[in-house]
């Protein structure tokens, strides 16, 4: 009943993230899939002309450009990876604009660094770029600039780029097209007798002990898509993970219909700048806090004082971002900070009172006000 409830729903979302993966759109590294992009141009096509928004962030640069280069596997330097994206890149937009050509559709190439996230007034631009493009009718098609970009080749995945782009939008519903049903209760290679876990909510903490690793031209497995689903959580979108191969798999969700993992967005959005904030994924430092300060963040939503810091990492300048650690280690929230890490390695530890006292000046009461803080 619930699972039913929530599907219904999607057949009423507007603006959706349709992520496009390596497997899917290349043929497991052997070039791209002409025929599977065609397909998924003609079903974005009828459901955008239902009246919805579409985003596309596809994968497969990398992949189209080793198969061009007579690459037979992925390669492992950075410069090969760089060189195999800015050759695939062409074919991969090209393929796509052809195929939304075909049904008079314009569409519009993005490429985006994390950069272009992190950055408070670069993250605004895109956001522009993006709704306006939208409004004239375009598709946005999206990729991570893998040229340029060294970090998201090591360490990036375009599951966790839909996911910020969701947030970015403000999308109603993502979907994450890949080559399994959707997320199995096992591994289903292992496992014949695995099943799909058809619902779930993005906060189940059992869905982390199930995810799996990606293969060799995707570089990210269920884990990462379960990643994904959170991060878009918190825009108040919800995930559908499902299998791209199924005959009219976009036009089916949109009607309403039962295919894939469907996982729900608990509770109310945040807001647009702490949407921002929990999005950033690189912090530019670390303030290990006490368990009263976690308890404080946690239970009561207040802002972080000095007293409840015990140590700091990172370089970082006031305004800019960073995390919070509890005592075992993990991040619990990360806000804009109101002092930089030397006046922080000063004032750890002191109550609020000291402040002007040791540093000759307080800048504000609080390390973070809560207005400028997200709980994780």
């Amino acid at each position: 009943m619930e699972t039913q409830e929530h599907r219904s729903r999607v057949a009423n979302t507007v603006r959706w993230v349709v992520k496009i993966g390596s497997a899917l759109a290349t043929k497991q590294g052997l070039g791209l899939n002409n025929d599977a992009i065609a397909d998924w141009a003609r079903q974005i096509v009828a459901i955008k002309n239902t009246g919805r928004e579409i985003v596309i962030v596809t994968s497969g640069a990398v992949a189209e450009g080793a198969a061009r280069l007579g690459w037979q596997t992925r390669p492992k330097s950075v410069n090969q990876l760089q060189a195999a994206a800015a050759v695939g890149q062409m074919g991969l937009v090209r393929v796509w604009e052809l195929a939304f050509q075909e049904h008079g559709c314009l569409t519009a190439q993005i490429l985006l660094t994390h950069e272009d996230i992190a950055n408070r007034e670069r993250y605004l631009n895109s956001r522009g770029t993006l709704l306006t493009l939208m409004q004239y009718g375009v598709i946005p098609v999206i990729n991570e600039n893998d040229t340029v970009a060294t970090d998201e080749i090591k360490l990036g995945d375009n599951d966790t780029l839909a996911g910020l782009v969701s947030n970015l939008i403000e999308a109603d519903l993502m979907v994450i097209l890949t080559d399994q049903d959707g997320l199995m209760n096992a591994n289903p290679r292992l496992d014949p007798t695995a099943k799909l876990i058809e619902f779930a909510t993005t906060d189940d903490p059992n869905l982390d002990a199930i995810a799996g690793e990606g293969g060799e031209w995707g570089r990210g497995g269920m884990r990462t898509k379960i990643s994904a689903a959170r991060l878009a959580a918190r825009s108040g979108t919800s995930t559908v993970i499902a299998n791209g191969s199924t005959p009219d798999i976009l036009c089916t969700l949109a009607a309403g219909g039962t295919r894939g993992t469907f996982l729900a967005a608990p509770g109310a959005k945040l807001a647009a700048r702490k949407q921002w904030m929990a999005g950033t994924l690189r912090a530019r430092g670390r303030l290990s806090l006490d368990e009263g300060a976690c308890l404080v963040l946690i239970q009561r939503g207040r802002s972080l004082l000095a007293v409840g810091v015990n140590a700091v990492e990172g370089d970082f300048a006031r305004g800019e971002l960073v995390s919070c650690i509890d005592p075992q280690g993990r991040e619990i929230a990360r806000g804009l900070v109101n002092y930089s890490a030397a006046e922080v390695a000063l004032i750890k530890g002191l109550p609020t009172s000291r402040l002007a006292s040791v540093l000759g000046f307080e800048h504000e009461p609080e390390l973070i006000h809560r207005d400028n803080l997200v709980v994780l």
